[in-house]
């Protein structure tokens, strides 16, 4: 399809956290990826306000180890704090995805060009993408590759169903719910040979209210903007 792009993203940490452990203290990841932080690689990768990132699968494709790291943390009332992280170590996936159009952005339908956005995003994901790339943390920095989703030897290909509880699957964001409240959703993976296929955001069924949130984007019309082109 013309609006999708496959990557590899690997990186020597990863720390994929529900969002209520994010307040302080001991940091422990999930052994998978969350559907919010693959997004956030997709828009290191090329993003524009024009459309939504929408992730549909993921690989695992090496073996899912922890590493615990002694860490200082900054304290909200000044000061460091001694904490342990437990990150995931050594890690690779390969990620299928695609774009759509936002309909809340609709001083942007001039810029829906599917063609050119897939080129972009094509040429971004050869590049190893527009901005840095972090998997879960600021601290674990990742880099991107073009991959053909599937391919290649991956470590629990032949390893069937592995079931996980309730997990943090991503936020509702006002931009692009057309709500002024911003609400965290969740659901419960499993990982079938390595691969998990994430549900479409409207579809969890686990939602909760986080806080009320007013989107204010700066308008745009492109390319027709005064003065842009002069």
């Amino acid at each position: 399809m013309k609006d999708a792009i496959e990557f590899k993203v690997s990186a020597r940490f990863a720390l994929f956290t529900d969002p209520i452990t994010k307040i302080g203290g001991e940091k422990s990841t999930y052994h998978l990826p969350t559907y919010e932080a693959l997004k956030g690689i997709a828009k290191s990768v090329y993003w524009k306000p024009t459309f939504v990132w929408v992730i549909d699968r993921v690989r695992v494709v090496r073996r899912i180890r922890t590493q615990s790291k002694s860490m200082k943390p900054l304290e909200y009332g000044g000061g460091n704090t001694l904490a342990i992280y437990t990150y995931l170590a050594d890690v690779e996936y390969q990620v299928a995805a695609h774009f759509k159009w936002n309909p809340f952005r609709e001083d942007l339908q001039e810029d829906r060009d599917t063609d050119k956005h897939w080129h972009v995003a094509q040429r971004m994901v050869e590049k190893g993408g527009r901005q840095d790339v972090f998997l879960g943390a600021r601290e674990c920095q990742g880099y991107v590759e073009p991959c053909v989703f599937g391919e290649g030897t991956g470590h629990y290909d032949d390893a069937g169903e592995l079931a996980y509880g309730l997990m943090f699957h991503g936020f509702d964001y006002p931009d692009e719910t057309g709500t002024n409240e911003l609400h965290s959703r969740f659901w419960k993976p499993v990982m079938t040979d390595g691969i998990v296929t994430f549900p479409r955001p409207e579809d969890c069924t686990v939602r909760r209210f986080v806080r009320e949130m007013i989107p204010n984007p700066p308008s745009s019309v492109g390319l027709q903007e005064e003065g842009l082109l002069k």
